[in-house]
């Protein structure tokens, strides 16, 4: 079992920026993959970003590439969602996964922390 903490949402007026931390209890027995992902009100889950964590890989959703980064630190089991110019359609309850390479039906789930951008 990988337990996942979530932390850092808030409420920031458009433009401003905000830092999403997800740490993680162990990572899984193969290798892992964590990733960041967002529902809005009445909305899917939309898939955002994810980072290979031994290798750093990253790849984006085209909403959000340019404008987030995903990063990570190892020593911590932490991952990062750093939000850059961030607009209303971006408020949304945000999650943070992780999963086995090659088990992508199989993912653990954070509790979500919410995210609000007023214009």
């Amino acid at each position: 079992q990988v337990q996942l903490l979530e932390s850092g949402g808030g409420s920031v007026q458009a433009g401003g920026s905000l830092r999403l931390s997800c740490a993680a209890s162990r990572y899984t027995s193969g290798a892992t993959i964590m990733g960041w992902f967002r529902q809005g009100l009445g909305m899917g889950r939309e898939s955002l970003a994810t980072i290979y964590t031994q290798s750093g890989d990253t790849m984006y959703a085209a909403s959000v590439k340019g404008r987030f980064i995903i990063s990570r630190d190892n020593t911590k089991k932490t991952v990062y969602l750093q939000m850059n110019n961030l607009r209303p359609e971006d408020t949304a309850m945000y999650y943070c996964a992780a999963w086995a390479l090659g088990e992508s039906d199989h993912k653990y789930w954070g509790q979500g922390t919410q995210v609000t951008v007023s214009s």
